[in-house]
């Protein structure tokens, strides 16, 4: 069984979704928010968490937490991802990013699309690299834009799609990790 940690920095909506297919593989959650939605429903799933706030070598201080560790998955979590984590686990680290990369990367991509009058958006979840949103795409899924769609109803639609392509891709990587047996 492969056991993965889940690094968040908000309310943890992605996180519930991936707790709710994986919860016996989910083995460490880590945010950099004290206080965040995120360790409070890892608390109360009994999933031990740890707080890393900023500050330098964040991700030396993060990987010293993940002996054992077969799979990251960020969700919501607001921070770049860099060496020596990156380089601890290629192709082992998954982000989840409410657009179709690599069309709008970066921070309220709902936002973006909106203000650009876009007929489609979605998600996609893809491997963390080095860039902003740049690595190879796992799955996406596209949610169409409606005429009276707001920031907010917009957001809310595309993390459905997120909480439903998120577990997905989660189980499609394990699957390539462990050749082909879960």
């Amino acid at each position: 069984m492969a056991k993965i940690a889940v690094l968040g920095s908000g309310t943890g909506s992605n996180f519930q979704a991936l707790l709710e297919e994986f919860a016996d593989e989910i083995v460490l959650v880590i945010s950099d928010q004290p206080g965040a939605g995120i360790l409070e429903k890892a608390k109360a799933a009994g999933i031990p968490t740890a707080l890393e706030e900023g500050g330098p070598r964040l991700s030396a201080r993060i990987l010293k937490r993940l002996d054992g560790i077969d799979l990251i998955c960020l969700a919501g979590y607001m921070r770049l991802v860099k060496d020596p984590l990156l380089s601890a686990f290629p192709k082992r680290i998954l982000n989840i990013h409410p657009s179709l990369l690599p069309m709008y990367p970066g921070k309220a991509a709902w936002e973006q699309v909106l203000a650009d009058k876009a007929e489609v958006t979605g998600c996609t979840v893809h491997y963390v690299d080095a860039g902003i949103d740049t690595g190879e795409v796992i799955l996406q899924e596209k949610v169409a834009i409606l005429m009276n769609d707001t920031a907010k109803t917009l957001h809310a639609r595309i993390q459905i799609a997120e909480h439903r392509i998120y577990p997905e891709a989660v189980r499609l990587v394990l699957k390539k990790m462990t050749g082909g047996a879960l």
